[in-house]
């Protein structure tokens, strides 16, 4: 193939740095994430593949941080946002329309019985924090300590590395457990009695599924101890089922978080729960008023309709089951050439078919950002932009054919690599973790 030029991409670093701080809105999209001189800007997509400023194409993997399920530029989503910007955006009073999505959402949603909207996911989970607080009267929280995000504010980045600005009383308000692990959990509970207002976790990640029974032990643990279940769906809601992973492991919280794929890439978000902790946040009740997602762009016209056409696009087609399908056909093809190539152990393929993430590892089996920006970069030059091997409902058989040719053509290089070391192939920095203290 012939070489790509990134000349453009490159002359507009400067800018983007100038104007924005890391270069980019969201941490996980910088250039710290991405082989240096091989970062490309991004101007348009279309179903699973798009385009940069230099006019390099891509199959893309990841879509949006996995917000994207129906390919970019989904025609009917578009069809429908259109329409209804065309009939007004934002207005003094609610729309049908939010009563319409709400009711749609709801109807998917085993155990929820009310719904707030809002643009992103760390709006939602902090407000669950904070009714979780308000309905237990209690104020510490735990999370899990091997899922790396829930939200930007605060009561979670105060546990991160990068906890600067966050003041040292908030830190010691959220407590970590183990995913797996329910005696770590207890410990928790037995060590700060009466004080732990909620459990928040994803129900499952790409690196973890539970065992053993843990979601339903850790519910057990919750309804013991006074504290409410929340589980974080932005990812695995509309991905690993259109009703959540909670659905697929029959264990129902008290809250919920949807969004990412909800909208196929339009910022909307949803909190769902049971209705008299939601109701803390409404009218009907005589307790202390609680502060509940009061946003100016919550209910935004153009996203619910988005949001609306999504949930029809799932009911009138099967994009799980083609996700499904399609990260299969991609993880066997992966794995083959994996094995093609003597790296069993080197590089890892690992998650569901509809949420495959890579690991990479250096001479020591040891993880490597060094081989994983080696590894990203031969990608790029071959024409897949892959964060991850997250894939969409439009990839097609020839997209994930091509990917697996391009990941053969990268493992060859990762091998002289192993055999001759990393600095002999790699020219210029490696990628660094989101969350970390310093740059």
């Amino acid at each position: 193939m012939s070489a790509m030029s990134f000349e453009r991409s490159n002359s507009l670093r400067a800018r983007f740095h100038a104007a924005i701080p890391g270069g980019s809105h969201t941490y996980a999209k910088g250039d710290d994430q991405y082989p240096e001189h091989a970062a490309p800007y991004l101007v348009r997509g279309r179903g699973c593949r798009v385009w940069d400023v230099d006019g390099n194409q891509f199959i893309e993997y990841g879509m949006g941080l996995r917000a994207v399920t129906l390919g970019h530029a989904y025609q009917p989503v578009i069809d429908a946002a259109t329409r209804q910007m065309a009939l007004g955006m934002n207005f003094t009073r609610p729309t049908l329309l939010e009563l319409e999505c709400a009711e749609a959402l709801l109807g998917l949603i085993n155990g929820a019985d009310m719904v707030k909207f809002a643009k992103n996911g760390s709006d939602i989970t902090t407000a669950a924090v904070k009714l979780a607080r308000a309905y237990t009267g209690r104020d510490l929280v735990a999370v899990c300590a091997q899922q790396p995000f829930f939200s930007v504010d605060d009561w979670f980045i105060g546990v991160t590395p990068m906890r600067a600005g966050v003041p040292k009383a908030l830190q010691e308000l959220t407590l970590k457990f183990s995913y797996n692990d329910v005696d770590s959990l207890r410990a928790l509970f037995d060590a700060h009695p009466g004080r732990i207002a909620c459990v928040m976790m994803e129900p499952a990640t790409a690196a973890a599924e539970p065992a053993n029974d843990f979601l339903a032990r850790t519910k057990r643990v919750c309804e013991e101890e006074g504290a409410l279940l929340i589980f974080d769906e932005m990812i695995t809601g509309f991905r690993w089922d259109v009703r959540g992973a909670q659905h697929i492991y029959g264990v129902v919280p008290d809250l919920s978080t949807f969004g990412k794929a909800l909208g196929n890439g339009f910022a909307i978000s949803a909190l769902l729960g049971r209705r008299e902790i939601m109701e803390l946040g409404g009218l009907h009740h005589s307790r202390e008023r609680v502060f509940l997602l009061s946003t100016t762009h919550g209910a935004e016209s153009s996203a619910l309709a988005a949001a609306m056409a999504v949930m029809q696009a799932y009911q009138r087609e099967d994009p799980i089951g083609t996700m499904y399908r399609q990260g299969e056909r991609l993880g066997v093809g992966l794995r083959a050439a994996i094995g093609r190539h003597g790296l069993d152990g080197y590089v890892e393929v690992v998650g569901r078919p509809c949420n495959l993430v890579y690991a990479t590892r250096d001479a020591e089996r040891q993880p490597s950002q060094q081989f994983r920006t080696l590894f990203m970069r031969e990608l790029i030059r071959h024409g897949i932009l892959a964060p991850s091997f997250v894939v969409s409902a439009a990839h097609a058989d020839a997209d994930i054919d091509v990917t697996i040719e391009a990941v053969d053509a990268a493992l060859a290089v990762y091998r002289r690599a192993l055999d001759h070391g990393i600095l002999s192939q790699l020219n210029g920095r490696p990628v660094r973790p989101v969350m970390r203290t310093f740059n």
